[in-house]
């Protein structure tokens, strides 16, 4: 039987990928007009060339092999759902459904999870109570090591309900505790400053990286490449990985798209302006992995 989910890696091949299209997350001028402040946005997205920069990145995706399935519009879910990567963890067992740190997100994970049934995968669990769990705060070192940042969107009880679910697939759970930063009206995953390209090299903004995590990486012989300052505001620092070293990143960032190709990376682009840097959302957060392989 042909395999259709599992995604414990995050450089193996992207086989299969889920997206939501800015129609159906953004709806309207209306809708943008009623939430976009609500949700910290640093300004209204414009529909059209929100429209426009998704299919270019949706063309990247396809052209490079991976076959795109997208989120429909639900009442549950808001502009935010535009970032599929945060509501669901996907491993070799099924999906793991969370409850999102951010309140006015927590109808993504239901909503995702009843599109995920239809689509023929299990749900391995939910994670909800006092549990609070964002897949932008995951990082797959191995296909048995899940990093974790706790925070203000991963709560210590998160990172608990998530360790009791995956230790019977045998994964290890380390968790890393993340910096008060701007708060927590704003966003700052550990993909926010992290963004493993191969199972030998993670791009980094370093000051954010909890120095256990730095020493675990040090220690795994993992190379970092270092983000310039002032490539982290246009988040050089979230890129998706397509392959090993084969990823796609945010115009805007020459200075460690340079670095990259140095690393035998090869390099694609598109502009976010509409689609990812009004709602703090890059290439990894549009994305939510189904297969790698």
């Amino acid at each position: 039987m042909k395999k259709t989910y599992g995604s414990q890696s995050m450089t193996d091949r992207l086989r299969r990928v889920i997206l939501k299209r800015p129609a159906q997350a953004f709806r309207d001028e209306r809708t943008i007009g009623r939430e976009w402040r609500g949700l910290n946005y640093s300004a209204p997205p414009d529909l059209g060339r929100a429209e426009s920069e998704f299919e270019t990145f949706v063309s990247i995706l396809r052209d490079q092999g991976s076959e795109v399935l997208f989120l429909p519009e639900d009442d549950r879910a808001g502009l935010d759902s535009i970032y599929v990567h945060d509501p669901a963890l996907i491993t070799d067992a099924g999906a793991v459904i969370f409850q999102t740190g951010k309140i006015v997100r927590r109808g993504e994970g239901p909503a995702m999870a009843d599109v995920l049934i239809r689509w023929g995968v299990p749900i391995l669990a939910r994670i909800d109570g006092p549990a609070t769990a964002e897949g932008g705060d995951m990082v797959w070192l191995d296909r048995k090591t899940l990093v974790v940042g706790r925070g203000f969107r991963t709560n210590g009880h998160g990172v608990e309900a998530l360790r009791s679910v995956l230790r019977p697939l045998g994964v290890t759970v380390l968790d890393y505790h993340l910096p008060y930063w701007n708060g927590p009206g704003d966003v700052l995953h550990l993909m926010s400053f992290m963004s493993l390209l191969d199972e030998d090299l993670v791009v980094v903004y370093r000051k954010l990286l909890p120095a256990p995590l730095f020493e675990l990486l040090e220690e795994r012989r993992i190379r970092l490449v270092d983000i310039p300052e002032d490539e982290f505001p246009t988040q050089a620092c979230n890129i998706l990985a397509l392959a090993p070293r084969r990823v796609v990143m945010l115009e805007g960032n020459p200075v460690t798209r340079t670095m990259l190709e140095a690393e035998g990376c090869e390099v694609f682009t598109f502009r976010g302006d509409e689609i990812a840097f009004k709602g703090s959302g890059g290439p990894t957060c549009l994305t939510r992995p189904l297969l790698r392989e």
